[in-house]
């Protein structure tokens, strides 16, 4: 594993919030929410995880982001939220094995209210995904106290005679009963529940107090007891939530902050009064420049230059006011062809929202001012320990395969930031004896290198995964390519030779040519940074082969074969009942299959049995 958990787990705040785990391809991969940030995501690199599926999750790792919220509650909802939308694979392999609960309302004569797993064959509204069947369990029990809807099965409702329990304690209508029950008021009550379930919160308080009003009008107090009571129930469990308000208008929140000559802007995207998503971004900013000039120049490349299609907000909060807020406002108007309002002033939840937005931006950028603070002590540590200076680029080459099968050499880049991965490359290598991992170091480097001049991307390092053998491999082939280029510099070449028992920590460092050992403790920011580089090049290497792998097994082998196309393909397979008959059949019954000649039957016969 690659990721560097004890950096980063430093920059994380105690405070409530959701965290987003992404692999190595940029894909969000786990989703969660934590009362406590930095003591959730701490429990993940222990050394004896929990169970199989967990650190599967943890090697697939490369980098968390997290967003901080008020409560636990709004880092619920927050989490519910980015769960639709981004559907990541271990949020459910992590959580029972199973999809998430939803609760179903029906669609009949008597509605039922109940909780719902798996495959949505049933007809009603499906109001969810709930994170946990605990969620659901505790608002089916909620929803109950106040809206007094059936939730036994459809077994118990057909088949009952009299009211039961439910009904005494005025949690059901008992629609089982026609004549108790008024199918009219039933209907009502579903009515009220949907729209609570839909979060249309305000309206069904309007309702209810007109209900109220009018019985009370006709001098039906019992009635508006009824209502009185469901009122009160309502009020109680209504949170005022940063997450989840009365907000009806769509926002964006702008919150930005600087320190160091580092500067992020964090955005929340609010619509409908849910937040959908976040993002910190990290502009470059020229030093001295103020927060309001930061947001005048993101504002006019966010939205007016590098739109991509995205939906366009009512409002703009932001969290300092630029000078020309109105000139901005007037542009954005013009060119969006839409009235969108900036504001920097703000009050109630809106304010609620902004403070989230600013708590963000310092933590990202605390995050980020750690992550270069820790790169920069490590390349320093480096350079010093091999006399070296300036150094921009390095790279680090391995090898995978499977017993010599569908080799693969990885090519991974870091900067004096990290790792830079647009500039990543693998090689797919081909014509070498199987298991020959000289020759296949000798393909990787000669098409890396080949052709290369002054203008091309040299590394000052260059890491070679492996012991003597393969460091050999890389000088002989460094000082060919290099030899005739004058203009270009080779790179300063570093073996890392695995220690005793292949256990980490005990690597050995060999420099090029001079062959010079250097054995360092696990504590040494010159081998974490080596460790880093060497430990995402291997898992470059491996996902890779991994692919390829895969790529041939689901590949049909009568693919290759001269003359056979799709349509034959699928003849010889079906005719023949399979891939495996195929292979037990002689030229005579494959020549049976239609469309397939004698001539071309012995033609496949001979491929398929080499």
């Amino acid at each position: 594993m690659s990721f560097d958990s004890e950096a980063f787990l430093a920059t994380v705040p105690h405070q409530s919030g959701v965290y987003r785990m992404f692999n190595s391809d940029g894909v969000i991969i786990y989703i969660g929410k934590a009362k406590d940030l930095r003591k959730r995501l701490g429990q993940y690199f222990m050394k004896d995880l929990p169970n199989v599926k967990t650190a599967k999750l943890v090697s697939l790792i490369d980098h968390i982001e997290f967003t901080v919220t008020f409560s636990e509650t709004d880092a619920l909802i927050l989490e519910c939220n980015l769960i639709k939308q981004y559907q990541p694979k271990y949020n459910i392999l992590l959580k029972d094995d199973k999809s998430y609960p939803y609760i179903l309302l029906t669609d009949e004569k008597h509605p039922r209210i109940s909780s719902h797993r798996g495959a949505k064959k049933s007809r009603g509204t499906y109001f969810g995904p709930y994170p946990s069947s605990g969620a659901v369990r505790e608002s089916l029990r909620l929803l109950q106290k106040i809206f007094p809807v059936r939730q036994c099965s459809d077994t118990v409702y057909r088949n009952r005679k009299r009211p039961c329990l439910m009904y005494q304690m005025g949690r059901c209508m008992a629609p089982c009963v026609p004549e108790i029950c008024d199918d009219a008021e039933y209907a009502r009550q579903v009515h009220l529940c949907r729209l609570f379930l839909q979060g249309k919160n305000q309206q069904l308080l309007n309702d209810l107090v007109e209900e109220m009003d009018a019985a009370s009008a006709n001098l039906d107090f019992e009635k508006a007891i009824k209502f009185r009571d469901q009122l009160t129930n309502l009020r109680k469990v209504q949170e005022q939530q940063s997450v989840s308000g009365e907000i009806s208008s769509d926002l964006d929140i702008l919150g930005c902050a600087t320190e160091d000559g580092l500067a992020c802007v964090h955005v929340l995207f609010i619509r409908t009064g849910k937040i959908l998503g976040t993002r910190s971004y990290f502009p470059k900013m020229p030093a001295d420049n103020s927060p309001e000039y930061l947001l005048e120049s993101f504002i006019g490349q966010f939205y007016l230059i590098d739109r991509h299609g995205r939906s366009i907000p009512d409002e703009i909060i932001l969290s300092a006011e630029p000078e020309n807020i109105r000139e901005i406002e007037e542009a954005l108007n013009r060119t969006l062809s839409k009235n969108v309002r900036l504001t920097a002033s703000v009050r109630g939840e809106r304010a609620g929202y902004l403070r989230l937005a600013r708590a963000n931006a310092e933590a990202s950028l605390r995050s980020r001012l750690a992550h270069e603070n820790t790169m920069a002590e490590r390349i320093e540590s480096f350079e010093e320990l091999f006399g070296l200076s300036d150094v921009e680029r390095m790279e680090c080459f391995d090898i995978s395969h499977t017993m010599g099968e569908l080799t693969v050499a990885s090519c991974v880049v870091f900067n004096r930031e990290g790792p830079d991965t647009s500039e990543y490359r693998r090689f797919n290598i081909e014509g070498i004896t199987p298991g020959d991992d000289f020759a296949a170091m000798h393909q990787a480097l000669m098409r890396r290198f080949r052709g290369i001049t002054a203008d091309g991307k040299v590394p000052q390092v260059l890491f070679i995964d492996g012991g003597m053998g393969q460091l050999h491999e890389a000088e002989r082939m460094i000082g060919e390519i290099f030899r005739d280029v004058t203009d270009v510099m080779p790179p300063f070449l570093i073996g890392v030779a695995k220690g005793e028992g292949r256990k980490p920590g005990l690597e050995t460092l060999i420099t090029g040519y001079t062959h010079e050992e250097h054995n360092l403790t696990l504590d040494n920011p010159a081998l974490q940074l080596v460790l880093h580089i060497r430990d995402e090049s291997h898992r470059f290497a491996i996902t890779g082969h991994r692919h390829r792998r895969e790529k041939s097994r689901v590949t049909s082998r009568l693919q290759d074969i001269p003359g056979v196309g799709s349509v034959r393909r699928q003849a010889l397979l079906k005719h023949m009942g399979g891939m495996q008959e195929l292979l037990k059949a002689s030229a005579d019954e494959i020549s049976k299959v239609p469309g397939i000649s004698r001539k071309l039957a012995e033609q496949i016969y001979e491929w398929l049995h080499g």
